[in-house]
């Protein structure tokens, strides 16, 4: 590949000391993010920037409107890295939802790291026109679905069940991307849909003639969380800061989980995941402030004991600078064992040829993850 070593002084968050940033990358590089608009997209555009003017590298964003549209080309090496969500990590490592069909199975992804800064919510919102207060409300309203996105959905139907609501108690309307289901917010052809308060999506539904509002999840409803987290167990409670209707205010009392998260598949080079990673920390302070909620990529609100495994070229960068541990690695390796455990299952299933292949992987997963003793999601 054609590398080229970048030495550059960045400033630190305060301005008053310079640290040396020295990391080796493609001139070219790919990425394939959310939608266009989304945060995830805003983010990793933002972070393209920062990579180009400090050490000319040029990052090409490719939004996808679906896990598998972002997962596909990470799969088949056609991009470098994928700045995704839980749908495009911990969804493909299970290999359920779309990645439960023939063509796909459990993938052996890993993570660089993530953006955790509790400053956004990752929630349904819905039109403010309608009156609505609490999740409850959505009961016999209309929801997106996105075809093609199981993160979403799944993230849909636990803020569904927090209110003790299924899919069978609203008017699902399909869409064929994320970006068109707030479209469809703010044209009225739905109620209710999933995303990032920090969206490009959301400011505009904000904006619109309808206007945005958040309900909100209660702390202290243990029994609404718990149905919650039963089908997204990555949730966890969160005052968010940041978002649209949200921004300037005490915040809005909702809920969670790392996004984006910035993946590579077990088989990418780890010398470059290793310098894809220390760019990512030493240009922080570049990036920092670009988008909303970018802040979340800093390294102390890094999480090295996630629900998918790091790369080995992480865990090197991570472990020069100290931040890896004893811990990190035992629960790595487990996490690591969790996969092999799902591939091993999905090729016994596999040649096994079954006639009904949805229920046939569904059965063969839950009883590898319960016989190696791993916690059984979905």
């Amino acid at each position: 590949m054609n590398y080229f070593t970048s030495a550059i002084a960045v400033l630190g968050l305060s301005g008053s000391m310079a640290m040396a940033a020295d990391f080796e990358l493609p001139k070219q590089m790919s990425w394939t993010a959310y939608g266009t608009g989304s945060a995830g997209y805003n983010q990793a555009v933002a972070i393209g920037a920062a990579l180009q003017d400090a050490a000319g590298v040029n990052l090409r964003v490719l939004p996808g409107k679906n896990d598998v549209s972002r997962t596909e080309p990470l799969r088949q090496g056609r991009v470098q890295f994928s700045a995704t969500g839980v749908g495009g990590s911990f969804m493909a490592q299970e290999g359920v939802f779309d990645f439960g069909a023939e063509n796909w199975g459990p993938q052996p992804v890993r993570v660089l790291m993530a953006n955790n800064g509790g400053a956004i919510n990752l929630a349904v919102g819905v039109a403010g026109d309608l009156g609505i207060e609490t999740y409850a409300d959505l009961k016999g309203k209309r929801v997106a679905y996105i075809v093609g996105a199981p993160a979403l959905n799944v993230n849909t139907e636990a803020y569904l069940a927090y209110a003790g609501l299924t899919w069978d108690d609203v008017e699902r309307v399909d869409f064929g991307g994320y970006g068109a289901s707030w479209n469809g917010v703010i044209e009225g052809q739905v109620d209710a849909a999933f995303a990032a308060t920090n969206s490009g999506k959301t400011y505009e539904a904000e904006a619109g003639p309808r206007g945005l509002f958040w309900p909100p999840i209660d702390p202290a409803d243990t029994e609404g969380f718990k149905r919650m987290t039963d089908i997204a167990p990555f949730f966890q409670i969160n005052k968010a800061k940041v978002g649209a209707g949200i921004d300037g205010t005490d915040g809005h009392q909702g809920a969670g989980y790392a996004y984006p998260v910035l993946t590579a598949m077990e088989a990418t080079e780890a010398d470059l995941v290793y310098n894809m990673t220390k760019a990512m920390v030493e240009l922080f302070p570049e990036y920092d402030g670009n988008s909303p909620g970018i802040g979340g990529w800093a390294m102390d609100k890094q999480n090295m004991e996630w629900v998918v495994p790091y790369h080995e070229g992480a865990i090197r960068y991570y472990t020069e600078v100290g931040v890896w541990n004893d811990s990190a690695q035992a629960h790595n390796d487990n996490l690591i064992a969790r996969q092999e455990a799902l591939a091993a299952a999905w090729e016994a299933t596999k040649a096994a040829a079954p006639a009904d292949w949805e229920a046939a992987w569904g059965d063969a997963r839950r009883k590898a993850l319960a016989d190696g003793g791993f916690a059984v999601v979905f």
